[in-house]
Formats: C-alpha cells, structure tokens, sequence
C-alpha cells in the first residue's frame, strides 16, 4: 500500500478504505512486510473502545467531564454492553442485512444469557434474581441503566439489524408484565427473555395509526366466556413476520381489551417491504376467526386503552434514546470524514462553511443528550403510574422534537459525504442507513404532529384556572 512518510510515522492515504476494510483477512494477506523502525499514525479500534473523536460520546464519557447523572455501576454496565456489542452482535450487521434474515438464534440466546433481553425492559420484578451486566444488582437497575442499553445498540450501523434485536418484545411484552396474568407472564415472559420466543406489539391497522381509536380488529368473547373469536388485520408490526406472540389491542363487546395471541392459534403474516431490511420482521397480521382462549386476556376486558397508552411512554422514550445514541455516530463519522477528506488540497475540516454545519449538529445532539437525561432523571423519581399521568406530554414533545432533528442530522450527513452519503457500502453506510431509516422514529410510536398536540394537549389539562395576562 501506498504510503506517506512523516517523521518515522507511516500515514495512510486518505478516503479509499475504512479501517475495517482494510483489516479483513483478505486485505492483510497483501502486506509483504513492514519498514524498520516505522510506526502506524492509524489507532486501530479495539471492541469496546471509547471514542476519541470529540462529541462522539456523550459528556459523562468524555473525560474530563462529570454528571450527577450516572455512578459507578452505569460506567461498569456500559463499558461490558459496548464490549458485547463490538463482540457479539456487531459481526453479524452485515451477513444480517445482506441476507435480509433476522439473527442467527444464538443471538437472542447470548442476549439472554446476558439478560440484556430483561433490562432493555427497564426497571421491575420481572429482574428479581436475575445476575445482571457489569455486575449491577437488580434492585439497584434504573432507567439510565436501560438508557444505556438502548444508546448502545442504536450506535450499529444498521437500522434494520437494531430493530430485528427484540424491537417488538421491548414494546409488546410490558403490557403482559405489568397487566397479565401469573399463568400467562409464565408462559409468554421466560421464553421471551430467555431469547426462545419472540413477542410482537399489534396495535396499528391500516385504518388506525396514531389514532387507536380507529381500529376494527374484533375480539367476541363467547357465551360460556371460554374464549375469544378474533377478526381482523394488523399492519407494519415490528417483528411479526418471526413473532411467537402479538400483543393486540382489539374492539370488544365492553370497548376494547388486550391479547396476547399465540402463533400457533392460526395467525397469519405477510412481510412488509419497508425502508430498511427486512431483519426487521415488519408484517401484515391477519386475523380470520382465530379462537382465543380466555387466559390470553391482558387485564380485564375492556381496559384495553389504558393498558395502550400506559405502554406508550416507554415506547417513545426508548425511542428517543435510539435517537440520541444515532446522533453521536453520526458525530463520529462526519467528524472522521471532514479531517480526512481532501477538496483542492485542502481537508473539508478548513471550510469554514463545513464547520458551521457540524457545529449545528453537535449543537443539537448535546441538546437531545441533556434532554434526555432530564427526563430519564424524572423517571426515576416517579412511579409507573406517575409517568403516565405528569410525563406522556413532555415525553411526546421530546419525542417529535428530536426526531426533526434526526432530519436535520440526515440532510447535513448526505451533504457533507457526497456520493458516499447515498451509497450503502464504503465509507459512507452509516451515514445512508441514517438517512434511509430516521423516518421511523418520526412515524412508529406516534407521528410528530400528534405527539406534539399530544404535549399541548396534556400542559392544558394542567393549566392553572386563575392565571391571566
């Protein structure tokens, strides 16, 4: 390989390769030797290795930086769950995405072995016992612990490859923890975080999105009460082509009421085409008078909109940690490319043009970064039920706020990368997978408008009645 001399330091030259590229088997088979007493300026990453590119990661792992927010056993947790990622997942990104199938099962199984599966669930009974990452002991496992779990896994390069990850157990089991039955958390939840089952959350229709009002599937219970007969359709359900069992929100005879439908009771999926791959498992669900047995109600029927929207705030703010934890890999690759890349002899790093964008970006992702914590911090303090009643408007605000600057990060990303941008191999996949995939957030979970009004919606209840201009 070509090579510049500097100082008794041997440079690579610039833009051709990633490093990771140049490190596969097949590419060190070329290298015939090396120069007495020269030395490489490239440090090659180790798994597990923190970021030296400035606003890379976030500030509490940024020495000399502190938080209030974070102790010892955060900074134990996170530095085994990165190392686990580089490790055991990051490997299998791109046979993944290539072959459009979910993981290999020992995939899930390793997760579960490591009860990764349990704790991107966040804090609760279902971690009693469990024998944690970096030694965190479960009673001790709060919401910045889950933070970091979820920030972790969304710094992979493939959007479809995260979501093929338990997507739709972290939003479709919670409502049969929190409102099942002991018979039925047996059955659906030791599988599931064991990496045996999958669970997919059911809820939006063709007809019926962000209005769950809308929907039409119907579950008519029985006359002697035994079971349940269920008709209808799902549509863009996280992990449903390969789910065991769907979370589904149904019309009934009392309003509408939750079940967690088994497989095996005659279900149907489609595979959905959609703008990353299909690991992800989006399915069309169909229901053709699919008979029910009673234990699979979740609650009590017709409480099936407060199990939904009770299970809305965690949804969306995993979702905003997925947000966050995309940003700063953003940061790392532009960062990389503006130092590297050369225009008229001159790295895009000394465009003054080129600094003013990045510093919009890295403005904007410590802002999630603070965001973020704040609100994880409130999480903390406040009961389950406390979180839905003070919490799902600031959650839903924080939500559509940081998924426009998700479409801010994407433009500044192609722009700044070029042909690259758009190309789905070489130097530039994170930033097209980004660009490709951010819309997600902005859509699943909630749209943008409806979480906004939603925040409004929620300060009004609260506004004061004796306060005037």
């Amino acid at each position: 390989m070509e090579v510049q001399r500097k100082r008794n330091v041997l440079t690579p030259p610039s833009g051709l390769h990633k490093i990771e590229v140049l490190l596969r088997p097949a590419h060190q088979r070329l290298v015939i030797g090396r120069v007495k007493d020269e030395q490489s300026e490239i440090e090659y990453p180790k798994p597990g290795q923190y970021s030296k590119v400035p606003y890379a990661e976030a500030p509490w792992l940024s020495p000399p930086f502190s938080s209030p927010y974070y102790n010892e056993s955060h900074r134990r947790l996170q530095q085994e769950v990165r190392h686990f990622v580089d490790t055991e997942l990051r490997p299998h990104v791109a046979a993944t995405e290539r072959d459009n199938k979910r993981p290999p099962n020992e995939v899930y199984k390793r997760m579960g072995e490591v009860n990764m599966n349990a704790m991107r669930l966040g804090p609760g009974r279902h971690l009693k016992g469990r024998k944690l990452m970096g030694g965190v002991k479960p009673e001790e496992f709060d919401y910045f612990h889950e933070m970091i779990i979820t920030t972790e896994l969304s710094r992979l390069p493939e959007r479809g490859f995260v979501t093929s990850l338990n997507a739709g157990m972290i939003i479709g089991l919670p409502p049969v923890l929190n409102f099942g039955s002991e018979e039925l958390i047996k059955e659906v939840a030791e599988p599931a975080l064991n990496g045996d089952k999958f669970v997919a959350l059911a809820i939006s229709e063709a007809f019926a999105g962000s209005d769950v009002f809308g929907m039409r599937t119907y579950a008519k219970l029985s006359e002697d009460g035994s079971h349940y007969i269920v008709n209808g359709t799902k549509k863009w359900i996280t992990n449903g082509h390969f789910a065991d069992y769907f979370t589904t929100a149904c019309r009934s005879d009392n309003g509408y009421s939750m079940l967690c439908i088994p497989r095996a009771l005659g279900v149907e999926t489609r595979p959905i085409p959609t703008s990353y791959s299909a690991s992800a498992g989006t399915a069309f669900v169909m229901y053709n008078n699919v008979k029910v047995p009673a234990k699979y109600l979740i609650g009590q029927d017709g409480m099936g909109i407060p199990i939904v929207l009770s299970n809305f705030n965690h949804e969306r703010w995993a979702m905003c940690c997925g947000v966050v934890g995309s940003l700063r890999a953003v940061n790392e690759v532009l960062l990389k490319w503006i130092n590297q890349r050369k225009v008229y002899g001159r790295p895009l790093a000394s465009q003054p043009v080129v600094r003013q964008k990045l510093a919009f970006l890295v403005a904007q992702s410590e802002a999630s970064q603070a965001y973020l914590e704040s609100i994880t911090y409130q999480m903390n303090k406040m009961s389950y039920k406390e979180q839905s009643k003070y919490l799902a408007g600031p959650i839903a605000i924080m939500k559509a706020w940081m998924t426009r600057l998700s479409h801010e990060a994407a433009d500044i990303g192609v722009q700044l990368m070029g042909g690259r941008g758009i190309t789905k191999t070489g130097m530039g996949q994170e930033i097209e997978n980004f660009n490709r995939t951010y819309k997600f957030d902005s859509i699943l979970g909630g749209s943008e408008e409806v979480m906004a009004d939603l925040g409004i919606r929620q300060a009004l209840r609260f506004y004061p009645k004796n306060v005037r201009l």
